[in-house]
């Protein structure tokens, strides 16, 4: 569903990928990993369209993403969940949600219930600000927002920093669901080598931009992407 192939990016004149390739399909986990600052974040950026790129190609479902916007690429069934999470504070819960409509079309802006089957918790709190959740909650919150748009592919970037154990497994148990239906492609940012293990189908490691080891989730089990992982 995913293809990025030879892909180089540059912030002014250094460049933060470096003919980077990786692919993702449908009812699998593709994981991205590496330390802080190898390029994970640039890759997503690039994929999701907010920053240019200077060579290679991205594609999806065959047809090129070269010059689509971002909100163009989210009607094409692009959904994705940044770093920080980037909820708006002074909307509720139903109206941070709600702004996943702006891909679709009319007849199809609604709430799926998947989404408070996933994480009850916002259900519970859909007239509260954003901002008065905590960050565990605004995760599932942006995880919903993206969820609203009824991506084809969902690109997730480090879902669990800085969030408590158990919405971590809450995180989890969502993604393994997403995964199950067989829909949806699903790229993950990852640091935390336990989680990225239990739900990858298939990696790449990245370092300085370019990536040094792929394979599927049984080159995981070893612990030769663990050790390059640490710091």
């Amino acid at each position: 569903m995913l293809n990025v192939e030879d892909v180089s990016l540059y912030y002014g004149s250094a460049r933060a990928l470096k003919g980077v390739s990786v692919t993702a399909a449908p009812g699998e986990v593709t994981c991205v990993l590496g330390r802080n600052g190898v390029g994970k974040t640039s890759l997503l950026r690039a994929i999701v369209g907010h920053r240019p790129i200077s060579g290679g190609s991205i594609s999806l479902n065959g047809a090129s993403l070269a010059g689509l916007r971002p909100y163009e690429r989210a009607a094409l069934g692009i959904g994705y969940v940044p770093q920080g999470r980037e909820i708006f504070p002074l909307l509720t819960v139903r109206e941070n949600l709600e702004t996943g409509f702006a891909p679709l079309k009319r007849g199809e802006r609604t709430i799926p219930d998947d989404i408070f089957e996933l994480f009850p918790v916002l259900k519970s709190m859909m007239h509260r600000r954003g901002g008065d959740l905590s960050g565990g909650q605004q995760q599932q919150l942006a995880i919903g927002r993206a969820l609203v748009t009824r991506p084809k592919l969902l690109v997730l970037d480090e879902p669990t920093e800085g969030i408590q154990p158990s919405i971590i497994k809450d995180i989890g148990r969502a993604i393994r669901y997403l995964r199950s239906k067989g829909t949806m492609a699903i790229v993950l940012v990852e640091q935390y080598f336990d989680f990225a293990q239990e739900l990858a189908d298939r990696f790449i490691v990245m370092e300085r931009g370019e990536v040094i080891e792929s394979g599927d989730a049984k080159a995981l089990e070893g612990n030769d992407v663990r050790q390059r992982l640490a710091f």
